[in-house]
């Protein structure tokens, strides 16, 4: 498995990592779209040591997702861009922002995630889950 290259919009931050699958995972949760200020965003979710952050320092926001756990956001501390995610119920997985890399215009969608939450204008790409996949 090789890795991808990804930066933040500024280039202040950039990281590799190594993905499980050639495809976002398109997230229509309420809180991704206030977030990212988009219809959805597109992440992947690995484990945690599939990323490695090669230039610069992220910064950190925590809000408590559905779960009511803590969920954290690393950040540039400059231009803002959400470069991950760690939702703590998900133990050492985290939520990686595909469309950051390099190749991310690339990816196919591989599915829906919070699909509860899609606004009626979007039309569905891929397969399609009401909230998450079963485990």
């Amino acid at each position: 498995m090789s890795a991808d290259h990804g930066k933040c919009h500024c280039g202040q931050i950039e990281w590799q990592v190594k993905l499980e699958d050639r495809a976002h995972i398109l997230c229509h949760c309420d809180t991704c779209k206030k977030l990212g200020g988009g219809a959805y965003s597109l992440n992947q979710i690995v484990p945690k040591e599939n990323l490695q952050i090669t230039k610069g320092k992220l910064n950190t926001y925590t809000y408590h997702g559905d779960s009511g756990k803590p969920v954290n956001c690393f950040y540039c501390p400059n231009c803002t861009t959400h470069i991950y995610h760690h939702q703590t119920v998900m133990g050492d997985k985290i939520v990686v922002r595909t469309i950051l890399l390099d190749q991310g215009k690339s990816l196919k969608a591989g599915a829906e995630i919070f699909g509860k939450d899609r606004l009626s204008w979007v039309k569905e790409v891929a397969q399609t889950f009401e909230v998450l996949p079963p485990s």
